[in-house]
């Protein structure tokens, strides 16, 4: 069983921009702990602000009375003593020392002797033990200390492995192994010291922090730590999702984490830090679990020809088909039976020639765009759109507010109406809710409003806006295209208002 350690509350927050609040730290916490359920997360250092130390303050005592103390673990450093007070005085009961695992990190920061730093590091020890405390130790700069000074290296353990220290915590503090370094560096120090606890941290400075966490284990250390999304000074720390996925499946490893949450809690902190998690990214990303080439979707139906171990139910995912100018007929029918609609033949071919055309223009079709594309190939739009703009003006003058006037149809009835906004959709939208609340019916709440255009910047390129709703509690999106902004956001939204409408 390989022991996950989360540092996304202590190593995440060093993320360029990142920073959370009590409420946030606490939520991330008990998803961590009680639905991800890591073995042990880090979740602040010591002696940074007041507000942290409320913060975790807040996170020990609610890790006491759900029995999750020993779980949280703090950064601490050799300070004669000032981080084990301000540790304890927080009520957590676990300490990571921060050490220096490289001569030259010892000698020209500290400016201290080996057997200085030694006397300094086993006083912070004696009196985190006379405080009842657990203590981790950190070899910082440790990768480079392998490379550069391992006699150093053994020295400090040898004098670590005197003292009480429960594990030994080895850092690439730089991002600069490689899986063969990684596996040569820490199986010198599994092969010296066996039967001791070491842990690995990795940095992704190259992009190799996951193979360097799979090649750690492989050379014998029993604990890894991660982040989720990856957050973490510079480039980065190694993912969670994706070291939980590589040590399930490549190295058939066993771990506490529970796969079907990872999704949900990776959202969660993307959400709180605002961090957002590139389409592509492994596991997590939007676009990882969809389709696109038609011969895929294909080979899916066909005993799962295109599909490896990473199953996206595993990770409370779904697979998806994408639609476009590579889609064939194999992703359209695997979209439509998602949406429970069956075709001929004759049919389904007029359907993926539309998307095709419409993929050619760069316009990303949706599994929600289909009904339209079908009512609009077989030539129902007309007669099935129960909601019609028959006509608006929007005018927009310098120092004026912009005015919008709109006619609609509802089920065969006509309504106008005009208002101003802060901008022209804006006054359009205003119209249209006047509109809906004189009739009394429920207007769903713009939660969201993307607007891109293919590349190039041309000034007659499409604008494609894409504007996520809620209503009664479902949401979902709706994308228009048009040459013009305003329009293409009232395309989306006119299919907003048929789509609430069936």
């Amino acid at each position: 069983m390989i022991e996950i350690l989360d540092t996304t509350l202590r190593d995440g927050e060093q993320t360029n921009g990142v920073s959370f609040s009590i409420h946030e730290k606490k939520a991330i916490a008990r998803l961590l702990l009680n639905e991800l359920q890591v073995d042990r997360i880090e979740v602040a250092s010591a002696r940074v602000s007041e507000g942290e130390f409320k913060a975790v303050r807040q996170l020990a005592q609610w890790a006491a009375q759900t029995g999750s103390l020993s779980r949280l673990e703090v950064l601490g450093f050799v300070d004669g003593g000032a981080s084990v007070e301000w540790i304890q005085s927080t009520g957590c009961r676990v300490m990571n020392l921060l050490c220096k695992g490289s001569l030259k990190h010892l000698t020209e920061q500290l400016r201290k002797t080996p057997e200085q730093h030694i006397a300094g590091i086993t006083e912070q020890v004696c009196l985190a033990a006379r405080a009842d405390m657990t203590v981790n130790v950190y070899l910082e700069d440790w990768s480079n200390g392998m490379s550069h000074s391992p006699e150093y290296v053994f020295l400090l353990t040898d004098a670590l492995l005197q003292l009480p220290v429960r594990r030994i915590m080895l850092p690439d503090t730089l991002g600069m192994l490689d899986p063969e370094h990684t596996r040569a560096c820490c199986g010198a120090m599994v092969e010296r010291y066996p039967g001791v606890h070491f842990d690995f941290h990795a940095h992704n400075d190259y992009d190799l922090a996951v193979a360097n966490v799979c090649a750690a284990v492989r050379a014998g250390v029993h604990g890894v730590h991660a982040t989720v999304n990856g957050l973490g000074e510079r480039a980065g720390n190694a993912s969670l999702s994706s070291v939980v996925a590589a040590l399930h499946d490549h190295l058939e490893q066993q771990t506490a984490i529970r796969e079907e949450h990872i999704n949900h809690v990776s959202k969660m902190v993307e959400m709180y830090s605002g961090i957002h998690i590139a389409p592509n990214s492994p596991v997590i990303g939007e676009h990882v679990f969809t389709q696109c080439a038609g011969v895929h979707a294909d080979g899916d139906s066909k005993n799962n020809l295109y599909c490896n171990d990473l199953l996206p139910e595993r990770f409370g995912r779904m697979r998806e088909y994408a639609l476009g100018k590579m889609s064939g007929k194999a992703n359209i029918r695997r979209n439509l039976e998602a949406l429970g609609i069956e075709m001929d033949e004759e049919s389904m071919r007029k359907v993926t020639e539309r998307v095709i055309e419409l993929g050619d223009k760069k316009e990303i079709v949706t599994r929600e765009d289909l009904p339209y594309i079908i009512s609009d190939v077989l030539r129902y739009d007309a007669q099935e759109n129960k909601i019609k703009i028959l006509n608006y003006s929007l005018s927009l003058a310098q120092g004026l507010k912009p005015v919008a006037t709109l006619k609609i149809e509802i089920q065969g009835k006509t309504y106008e109406e005009t208002a101003t906004g802060d901008g022209q959709y804006d006054a359009f939208v205003r119209a249209l809710r006047k509109i809906y609340r004189a009739l009394n019916r429920p207007f769903p709440m713009l939660t969201n409003y993307a607007v891109s255009i293919p590349p190039g910047g041309r000034t007659d390129a499409f604008v494609q806006t894409v504007i996520s709703w809620r209503h009664e509690g479902v949401e979902f999106k709706t994308r228009g295209l048009d040459a013009d902004q305003t329009e293409a956001a009232i395309k989306a939204t006119v299919k907003m208002l048929n789509r609430i409408e069936k």
